[in-house]
């Protein structure tokens, strides 16, 4: 007779929810703190009140959170329903930044529509719908039991599709993360390490080329090797080695919450690309510490959650929202703290961004939802209501 081993704060399933919650609460709480922070200055000086970012950044995550409630009622048959459509959405929004005069270029990124009131980035959004759909397809391949089914031709060539109209709009940081994301869900659905490894080196190759094409990118992506070499400093030099000042300066304790001196005009996207930045200079190691640890223990739970999925949709779309979110944070605190070239990319929950933040709850809504539709974890939920 076999004995179940005894559960630990850490392996109980409903616990995996509590940690979700608990993290995704409190990464959304410090980023409206640090958002207020470290756009202040920019704010007074592009639009006249301190607290003109971080409101909007509040309203977002005010409209964010019961989107992302009702979105965790759903069941499987209507995320199935929005999967098989995934992908034609994304084509679609990513199309309308390709009509003449609606995209929104910055910094030499065509990757926002400008609504009037607040921008919007379809990308981000591209990446949750693009997991759905991949989810939805590898799911429908497990259930009829097809295992013979090339992995690579079902999903690869909407995804290289969804790639090249990144690209169109010049975004490599985010065509990296999208990637990162393919690579994952075909690493979840079994393909062969040799074969993963095989398309792993294309695109690298693919990357590199694109890198090397391009005088700016190729500039930019080695200079994070030595920021502060003289002829880089003063030019493209300038973001990556402020980052590393900020975080120098803030010791084990940090300067104090509002008192950056890089966010006075020293280090661009100070509220966005670069917010770890600023965390590290105000709250010292022990706030990076803190980051570090917060997103940790969340990816931790959502792949938690996905290895108990009741079905195989709920698990190949949790293990890409893990994914997504590990991959995001790795590429932004690699370029924060100059390991990695800058990529653009925004730190999940922490940084300002309406799009990103909307997407990012929404996804981790979904997860909630494969949570609760775990028959332990309603049992358990079941009696702490009756206690």
């Amino acid at each position: 007779m076999k004995h179940k081993s005894p559960q630990t704060i850490l392996t109980k399933p409903v616990n995996h929810l509590y940690m979700l919650l608990a993290t995704a609460g409190a990464l959304s709480f410090l980023g409206l703190i640090m958002v207020f922070s470290a756009s202040s200055i920019h704010a007074i000086d592009t639009r006249g009140s301190a607290l003109s970012i971080v409101i909007r950044q509040f309203l977002f995550l005010v409209a964010s959170i019961p989107i992302a409630i009702y979105l965790s009622k759903l069941s499987t048959k209507n995320w199935e329903r929005i999967g098989k459509y995934g992908f034609i959405v994304s084509i679609i929004i990513l199309g309308i930044l390709l009509i003449p005069g609606v995209g929104k270029t910055v910094h030499g990124n065509t990757n926002w529509i400008n609504l009037r009131f607040f921008d919007v980035q379809p990308s981000e959004f591209a990446k949750f719908f693009m997991i759905i759909w991949a989810s939805f397809q590898l799911s429908r391949r497990e259930l009829k039991g097809r295992f013979n089914t090339n992995v690579l031709k079902l999903i690869t060539p909407a995804f290289i599709v969804v790639l090249i109209l990144v690209m169109m709009g010049n975004d490599l940081g985010t065509a990296s993360v999208i990637a990162m994301i393919l690579a994952g869900l075909l690493f979840v659905s079994g393909i062969k390490m040799k074969i993963l490894g095989s398309i792993t080196a294309i695109g690298a190759v693919v990357f590199a080329v694109l890198i090397l094409t391009s005088g700016y990118r190729s500039k930019r992506f080695l200079v994070f090797l030595n920021p502060f070499a003289p002829e880089d400093y003063k030019d493209l030099g300038w973001q990556p080695a402020h980052s590393l000042l900020g975080l120098a300066s803030g010791g084990l304790f940090g300067v104090g919450l509002g008192g950056s001196r890089q966010k006075w005009g020293n280090l661009p996207e100070a509220h966005t690309d670069f917010i770890f930045s600023v965390i590290g200079e105000e709250l010292g190691l022990v706030g990076t510490l803190a980051v570090l640890i917060l997103i940790g223990i969340l990816v931790y739970s959502i792949f938690r959650i996905a290895l108990r999925a009741q079905d195989p949709m709920s698990r190949y779309a949790a293990s890409g929202i893990g994914i997504w979110i590990a991959v995001q944070s790795f590429l932004n605190i690699g370029s924060a703290t100059s390991m990695l070239p800058v990529v653009g990319v925004t730190l999940p929950l922490v940084s300002y961004g309406g799009s990103a933040l909307l997407a990012t709850l929404c996804a981790l809504g979904f997860v909630v939802g494969v949570a609760l539709r775990d028959p332990e974890v309603r049992t358990e939920l079941i009696k702490k209501r009756q206690r």
